[in-house]
This record gives structure tokens, sequence and C-alpha cells, in this order.
């Protein structure tokens, strides 16, 4: 039975392709763009299922339009132009700067600085419970600029530090949970899902949501623009988190000196601060000033990656090796590199052109104002996660079409709506369980059981998608626009 459902995963997105490509080709769509379009909502299907790595599935959807010589244009085109249009994505510079912030985030680790960071929190914050939580959360923020895999900085460096706390106080899954281990591991997902919207650099996915929005004929938003933009909500969410989950998960351990201690002990056998964390460390600072200033000082933002990750490989934070062993970045190099091609054909085959006729008088006719259009189409965009396991997917599903639809709709910005969306990508992590990368890994600690989890995903969800259209929309409005 098992062996039959594990064909049906690969099947299924073949199938469901060659139906839609099937039935009827609408009106307004030539027979190729609808062509196009089915290979596309099956590719999207594999993403979802992943009957294969999602990045061979992207790979398989360019190479199938590269052979059918569609993509390029709504007409079949020569296998040059074929082959030259499947390849243009993996040549694109925000993939190539996902490609190297998965370095910094290795430099984070080889150096040992990102465990140093979080222990050094515990060991200052840590007197007590709240203050634990926080200290979590702030490790995390700390990280956040410089390490766009969420996966790799909440689950490979902030939790295997947090999961050593909860035991030395007698705190287990399986045995008074509830006195430190519930509260701890909540604010550690509830908090990257904050900090991975918080920052441009901090969520691989928004990187390729930006990309997917500038084929969408979206201006392109700075990093000091992200990061302005969400500021207001940022703040509210993380400062709030730690404390409402202090009540919501209401741990029995009120104060405890053995998070301190262990925290110390951990830090005393690292020693003193090496070399390679301050040079590091130095690293860091240098990008992230050339990353927030890079407008004015005329230096684009995979360039300033690039200086990065050369420095760190001169200065042996990481060698040659590291970079060429690094199966993580290759395998997201290829995903988005995929994804970018596949998502630039929708525009290439009059696909999005043909979405925005056939929304705009509809959606004009609803008689809501624009920006009672933008907070439903966000919040739309939002729940609609509960139906992704994966922020790449969510992207490469819906971003295009909804600000396709937004772009239909007189009186709406459609760069205000596309950054709104974005913004929106970590915060929708929390709903459930699947959400996000770490989302697993938190949950698998078994602290908090499925039906807490559900209940406490939408307390949270709703309150960062809450926080996210009533402080950042009119903020966005009124102010902040001025510093895209």
């Amino acid at each position: 039975m098992a062996k039959i459902l594990s064909l049906w995963r690969y099947f299924l997105p073949v199938i469901v392709a060659v139906g839609l490509w099937l039935l009827p080709t609408p009106e307004g769509l030539s027979p190729l763009s609808w062509l196009y379009f089915s290979i596309f909502i099956g590719m999207v299907l594999g993403l979802i299922i992943e009957p294969v790595p999602a990045s061979f599935v992207a790979v398989i959807g360019v190479v199938l339009c590269v052979l059918l010589r569609i993509g390029p244009s709504p007409q079949q085109v020569s296998p040059g132009e074929a082959i030259n249009w499947g390849l243009s994505g993996f040549a694109n510079k925000t993939v190539w700067l996902v490609f190297i912030a998965f370095m910094l985030g290795l430099g984070y680790e080889k150096s040992g600085l990102g465990k140093r960071i979080a222990l050094w929190l515990i060991a200052l914050l840590g007197k007590t419970t709240l203050g634990l939580g926080y200290a979590v959360a702030l490790a995390d923020l700390l990280l956040a600029p410089f390490i766009p895999s969420n996966s790799a900085r909440s689950g490979g460096i902030v939790y295997p530090i947090v999961a050593n706390i909860p035991p030395l106080v007698g705190s287990l899954p399986d045995k008074e949970p509830q006195k430190l281990g519930t509260y701890l591991i909540w604010v550690g997902i509830a908090t990257t899902c904050i900090t991975s919207s918080m920052f441009f650099t901090a969520l691989a996915p928004n990187l390729l949501a930006m990309e997917t929005a500038l084929k969408s004929n979206v201006p392109e938003i700075s990093w000091l623009g992200w990061f302005l933009a969400f500021l207001p909500a940022g703040m509210v969410l993380f400062l709030l988190t730690p404390y409402l989950a202090y009540y919501l998960c209401k741990p029995t351990l009120k104060g405890s000196k053995e998070a301190c201690l262990w925290a110390r002990e951990e830090l005393k056998k690292m020693g003193k601060m090496q070399s390679k964390e301050l040079l590091m460390c130095a690293l860091s600072l240098l990008t992230l000033a050339l990353w927030i200033g890079g407008k004015t000082l005329e230096v684009q933002a995979t360039t300033t990656a690039l200086v990065a990750m050369v420095l760190m490989g001169l200065s042996r934070i990481i060698s040659w090796k590291d970079i060429i062993s690094n199966s993580a970045a290759y395998n997201i190099f290829f995903l988005f590199g995929g994804l970018i091609t596949l998502a630039s054909g929708l525009k290439s085959v009059g696909f999005l052109q043909y979405l925005e006729n056939l929304t705009q008088s509809f959606m004009t006719h609803l008689g809501f104002s624009s920006t009672a259009m933008v907070c439903m189409l966000v919040a739309g965009f939002y729940l609609l996660h509960y139906f992704f396991a994966s922020s790449t997917a969510h992207v490469s599903a819906l971003l295009t079409l909804f600000i396709s639809i937004g772009a239909g709709i007189s009186g709406i910005n459609v760069q205000e709506l596309a950054l709104f969306l974005m913004l929106s990508l970590g915060l929708m992590g929390i709903l459930t369980p699947y959400g996000t990368g770490p989302s697993l890994v938190w949950y698998s600690s078994h602290y908090i059981q499925g039906a807490q989890f559900w209940k406490l995903g939408l307390i949270f969800g709703l309150l960062n998608l809450t926080a996210l259209l009533v402080l950042c929309v009119p903020w966005v409005e009124l102010v902040a626009h001025r510093w895209f």
C-alpha cells in the first residue's frame, strides 16, 4: 500500500498537468501559453508533495519547457533561445545572493560565533524564565540578518542550545514539559518566524519572492526599505511574543540559575574569542553596513555577498572545500534558479496579462477602498499557507497570482501590495507544525503536542497578521514608502 501511494506521488503532478492541458484553452491565451501554465501547475504540485527533492522538481520543469521550446514567448522559439531562457535563472543575481548567504551561515557555524552569541545571551539573561525567553529571541534576532536559512539559523544553531536547557531543571517531554520546555520551545519557533520577516536576508524565500515580483514589473525594494517597512510590526511582535508565550504556555518554573550556570560553563569550555570569531564578527558588520547603504554607495547586494565569501575564504574562516561541499547551498541554488526561470515564463507567455484582464473588472466592482482590498489580498495570501508545507512552494504558487490580481484593481499601489505579501512570508510559518523549515525541528522535541501547537499557531498567527495589517499598511502608505 505504501508503495502504491509513493507511486501516486510521482504520477499525480503529471496527471494534473496533462488533464489541465487537455481542457479547452481559455479565450485570450494561446495554446502554447496554456500548455506552459499547465506545466507550471504540475511543477507547483510537485513542489508541494515532493515525489523527488524540490530542487529536482524545478529542474525537471525547466528541462521540459526547454525541450518543448516554450517559455520565452507565447510562440514556440528556436532551440538556442529556449536553452538560453532555461539557464537564465541560474545566472540571476538573487540566486547567487542566496547561495553565498548560505556561506555566511556556514561561517557562523565554523567559527563558533553563532554558538557563542546564544550562550552569552543565556548567561546574561537566563536568571528568570522570562529572561531566558528573551535570550532565545535575541539570539535569533542577532543572527537573522546574516543567515537566510531559518532552518540553519533556528534549527541548526539556536535549537541545539535551547534543547539542552529544560533537562537541567527536570523538564522533559514526558515529565513536566510545562515546567520550562514548552515555553522555551514555543518562543524559539515563534521568534524565528518574526525575524524571518524582519530582514530581507533572514529567509531564503524572501529573496525568491523579490525576484518573482521583479518579473511581474514590481520595482525593487532595498534592504533598508524592507526593514523600515516592517519595523512597527517587527518591534511590537518581537517584544510581545516571549511575554505573551509566558502567559499562554504558563511555565511553572519562574526562576532558575541552572541555565545561567550551564551557559557559563559552556562558554568556559569555548575559551576566549578566537581570531576566526573576531574576523567573522567584523565581516558580518561590514556586510550589513554595505547591505544597508548599498543604494547610496552603489554596491549591489550580491557583490557585497561575494566579497564577504572571498574574505571568509582568505581568512580561513571557511575553506574552498567547505564551499564546494555545501549541499544545502547547492540544493537551494538549483531550486531557486529553476523557479525564477519558470516564474519569468508566466509573464513571457502572456499569462500574467491575461490574469490581470480577467480579475480587473470583477475586483473593481466589489466596491471596497484600495486599502481594504490590499488587506483582503494579504489576509487571503497569508491564510492559504495552511495548505503549504513550504514557503518556497507558497511563493511559487501564489505570489504572482496575487500581484496580478492587485495590478488589475484601480488605486492599488502594486509595489506596496507586493511588499506586504512578501513581509508576510516569515510570519505565516507559525500557523502549522509544517509551516516553515525549522518548525519540524522544534515540534519534534515533543515538548508541544499537536493540538496545543495548532491552537498556539492560530493565536500567534492571527496576532502576526493583525500586526502586519494594522501597523505596517498605514505606516508604509503614509511614511515608509519614501525609503524604498
